[in-house]
This record gives structure tokens, C-alpha cells and sequence, in this order.
């Protein structure tokens, strides 16, 4: 497979004491980019609407969302989500040894058994000033797995994979259906998760780092 695995720089958390004082929607951007000093035309501004529209964009069905601006909000959801008296895992793809961000050819090594997660968080970064994570859960089915690949020049990646076996509730207009050329329902849809991004789940799951 034709892979990469790039390593995104994730800025620093602020306390949710600080994140919740700072505006975080779309129409108060212009105040935080001036509270950071981006100038509103820069490709930061530009990244930081992207995550905004993102967080502020309705869930899919089945969607269960939040956009976690501190580790203790994430916390928070995560608990909602799987339990605020369970125990967790955090899954995530490991770091090659050489990291590159340019497109390599993988080698599929060994396959895990399904890690038994009928709930899940999972956590994606998104540009920020300060560390931002898209995190959510999806109901319909789902199975999740880890994957040894190893590269054309002798990386080798412990990646978490994870298929979503029924899209048929999904938005149409959803990017992954235009990257895949498929329609909603028609075919599971399974990606790997890039390096820095968590998925977390139940210790009971039997699932490992």
C-alpha cells in the first residue's frame, strides 16, 4: 500500500481555566487571531477557521461530538462516552523511525485480532494555537485492529486501523465518499490513523498500546 505517515507538531495544552476564557467560534476569530498576533490572511487563520467550521459543523449520524480545547474537557468527553468510572487505553499509531511526510510504499507484516471496542473516543488534532482535538464517537459499527506495515526504506509502524462497516447514515457530502469515489452505505470504509491522533477505549476491551 501507498502510505505516509507525516508527524503534526501539536502545540501546547492550556489549563481549561485559560481555554475556556478564550472566545472559540467562528465569529469571534478575528479577536483571537488578535489576541495571538496571526495576521487574518495568513495560512494560520485560514487553518484555525478550517477547525472552527469543523467543530461548529453538525455531527453525521450517529455522531456523538465535541472540540476538546484542554486534556481536562477531553477527559470529560471520553468519561461521557465510555464511563467516568472505567478504566482506559489509548490507542495510536506509533512513530516511524524515520519520519517522512512524502508518500512511501508499505508492506502489510501481520494483522491483529479485532480489539473488542463497542465504544470508543477517537481524538484528532486540529491547527490551533493551543492544542484543540476533534473527538467523537460513532455508533454504528465499527471494528479496530492494529497493523505491522513495513516501508520500502526500513521503517516500520505499528498503525491503528479502523473500519466503519455501515456508512449508510452518513452525509453524502462527507469528504471521505469524494476521496473514495463511493456512495454512503455501499462500502465498509477503513483508514489508518495518522501518528498523534488517540483513540481511546475500555481497559476491559483486551486492547494494548
Amino acid at each position: 500500500m501507498t502510505l505516509q505517515f507525516p508527524i503534526q507538531e501539536i502545540p501546547n495544552y492550556l489549563p481549561r481555566k485559560e481555554a475556556d476564557s478564550i472566545p472559540f467560534s467562528t465569529s469571534q476569530l478575528p479577536s483571537v487571531l488578535q489576541l495571538f498576533s496571526i495576521p487574518e490572511d495568513s495560512p494560520e487563520a485560514n487553518a484555525m477557521s478550517g477547525t472552527l467550521d469543523q467543530c461548529e459543523a453538525e455531527p453525521i449520524n450517529g455522531e456523538t461530538k465535541t472540540c476538546a480545547t484542554s486534556l481536562e474537557s477531553m477527559l470529560e468527553f471520553v468519561g461521557t462516552i465510555l464511563g467516568s468510572e472505567v478504566k482506559y487505553n489509548i490507542l495510536t499509531t506509533s512513530y516511524p523511525k524515520t519520519p517522512s511526510d512524502s508518500l512511501q510504499k508499505y508492506t502489510i507484516l501481520e494483522i491483529s485480532e479485532d480489539i473488542n471496542a463497542p465504544k470508543w473516543v477517537a481524538c484528532h488534532p486540529q491547527p490551533y494555537p493551543y492544542a484543540v482535538y476533534y473527538c467523537h464517537f460513532i455508533s454504528t459499527g465499527t471494528k479496530v485492529f492494529k497493523v505491522s506495515l513495513g516501508s520500502e526504506n526500513g521503517n516500520k509502524i505499528e498503525a491503528l486501523g479502523v473500519c466503519h462497516l455501515d456508512t449508510s447514515e452518513w452525509s453524502p457530502d462527507h469528504i471521505i465518499f469524494k476521496q473514495l469515489g463511493i456512495k454512503p452505505g455501499k462500502a465498509p470504509v477503513c483508514h489508518f490513523f495518522p501518528v498523534t491522533h488517540l483513540m481511546w477505549v475500555p481497559q476491559t476491551s483486551q486492547a494494548t498500546n
